[in-house]
C-alpha cells in the first residue's frame, strides 16, 4: 500500500508546499471528532504512511512518532462532543478544517472529500484521500491515534460503556450500554441512538 501523491506533486514541482487535511470520529456516538493537519516538506515519500484504517494499530503507533518527527508542520484539533452537538458533525468538522488551513497559512489544501470555501486558496476535497496522498494519510493517523488515546482515558473514568473496545462506534455492546446505563457526559446527544436511550431513562 502506497500512496501516489499525484496531488502533492503538481504543487511540488513548483516548489510550493501542500497541507493535508483529515479526521477521525464522524461516526462515533461519543467522544470527540479529531482533525488532523500535515505538510511535509517538498518531494516527502513513505512506502507506509497510507489510510490509517487499512493499518494495524501497531503500525499506527509508529507512523505517528515518524509524522510528527517528519513534518515540517503539523495541527490537531479535538472537537468535543458538545460542540458536534451544537453546530452538527458535518459543520464542527468543517469549521476544524478551516481552522488548520488558516493557522497554517498554506495555500495548498487537500482534503479527505470535505469541501471547503476559502478564499485566496487552492481546495482539493479527493475521495479516499487517505489512499492517495501521504498528507492526508499522514492527517488522517494523526487524528485516529490521538483519538484512540483519549477515548482509551474515557474508558477508565466510564467502563461500563466498553470505549476502549468500540471507540464510542454503535456496536451491538455499546447500543446495549446505552440501554442499560443511558448516555454519559460524553455521548453525542444529538444522535438518534443516544437521543432515543436518554429519552427512555426519562420516563
Amino acid at each position: 500500500m502506497k500512496t501516489s501523491n499525484q496531488y502533492e506533486n503538481l504543487y511540488w514541482d513548483k516548489n510550493q508546499y501542500v497541507i493535508g487535511i483529515d479526521e477521525a470520529g464522524r461516526g462515533p456516538l461519543a467522544g470527540p471528532v479529531v482533525v488532523a493537519g500535515v505538510i511535509f516538506p517538498i518531494g516527502y515519500d513513505s512506502k507506509d504512511i497510507y489510510d490509517s484504517k487499512k493499518l494495524s494499530l501497531k503500525k499506527r503507533e509508529e507512523l505517528y512518532k515518524v509524522i510528527l518527527e517528519d513534518a515540517l508542520y503539523y495541527n490537531i484539533q479535538i472537537v468535543d462532543e458538545k460542540d458536534v452537538d451544537k453546530y452538527n458533525i458535518y459543520q464542527a468538522t468543517k469549521m476544524a478544517n478551516e481552522r488548520i488551513v488558516l493557522d497554517s497559512k498554506c495555500q495548498v489544501v487537500l482534503t479527505d472529500a470535505m469541501k471547503l470555501q476559502l478564499e485566496n486558496y487552492t481546495v482539493y476535497p479527493i475521495i479516499k484521500g487517505d489512499q492517495k496522498s501521504c498528507s492526508i494519510a499522514a492527517g488522517s493517523i494523526l487524528a485516529k491515534v490521538t483519538r484512540d488515546h483519549i477515548m482509551d482515558e474515557y474508558d477508565a473514568i466510564y467502563p461500563q460503556y466498553g470505549f476502549k473496545q468500540h471507540k464510542g462506534y454503535p456496536t451491538k455492546a455499546h447500543l446495549q450500554a446505552l440501554q442499560q446505563y443511558g448516555p454519559c457526559p460524553i455521548h453525542r446527544f444529538s444522535y438518534g441512538p443516544v437521543m432515543e436511550s436518554n429519552q427512555l431513562r426519562l420516563f
